[in-house]
């Protein structure tokens, strides 16, 4: 199967950081800067990096851009630049169009323009921050819909020796246990005789209120 192919434009903190990401989980990555110093900064990591006005349809046709799976506008301190690039990405027919957000109002404006995905780095980072520092056993979260999400949590001190069968989280909580995280491995599909420890991280699927009811018992009981 032909790996999947990514171009990123803009190679600031954040396209070269999801640039240097997706190479190291094995896929090629075609960066695109306007920048000399940046794409030189990038041409050792990636599988290409070109210096390219990501707003000149006919220099991204020429770079191959369309036969690209996934294209992902990261340019963070120009709106216009930023829009001008996700347009000439929909305009060559990358399959899928995935942009950087600076304001609400930039948002508003790239998913009017039909791109699939709108991203808010530092608004989702502040709010996943925000949900660490206030949730002490939550060490990360990532919503499936507005109202399911998967968790990551820590096993406190009053789970450590119970099994999963003692906690019944489905059938107390509405929510499941779908993998556990320890020092020896990951569980994948753990099953009802599987035991907690202390530090073991549970990975937790379910609604919003499910998984809100299961963190308040375990802060609680801790």
């Amino acid at each position: 199967m032909k790996a999947q192919q990514f171009v990123v434009i803009g190679l600031g903190r954040f396209g070269s950081s999801l640039a240097l990401e997706l190479m190291e989980m094995g896929y090629e990555v075609l960066g695109i800067d306007h920048q000399e110093d940046r794409v030189e900064e990038m041409s050792d990591h990636l599988t290409h990096a070109v210096m390219a006005d990501a707003t000149d349809e006919e220099t991204m046709r020429s770079l191959g851009v369309r036969n690209f799976d996934c294209g992902i506008v990261a340019i963070g301190d120009n709106m216009e630049r930023s829009i001008l690039a996700a347009i000439t990405l929909k305009e060559l027919g990358v399959k899928k169009v995935v942009a950087k957000a600076i304001t609400i109002l930039h948002g508003r404006a790239l998913s009017k323009l039909g791109v699939d995905r709108v991203i808010f780095p530092e608004r989702d980072m502040g709010v996943r921050v925000a949900h660490q520092l206030v949730r002490p056993h939550l060490l990360d979260y990532i919503e499936i819909s507005k109202d399911f999400k998967i968790v990551e949590l820590t096993v406190p001190a009053c789970m450590d020796g119970k099994s999963l069968a003692e906690l019944n989280t489905r059938a107390k909580y509405g929510c499941s246990i779908i993998a556990l995280n320890r020092d020896s491995g990951m569980i994948v599909a753990p099953t009802a005789l599987d035991y907690l420890h202390n530090g073991d991280i549970m990975v937790v699927i379910g609604s919003n209120e499910s998984i809100a009811r299961f963190e308040d018992e375990a802060v609680n009981l801790d």
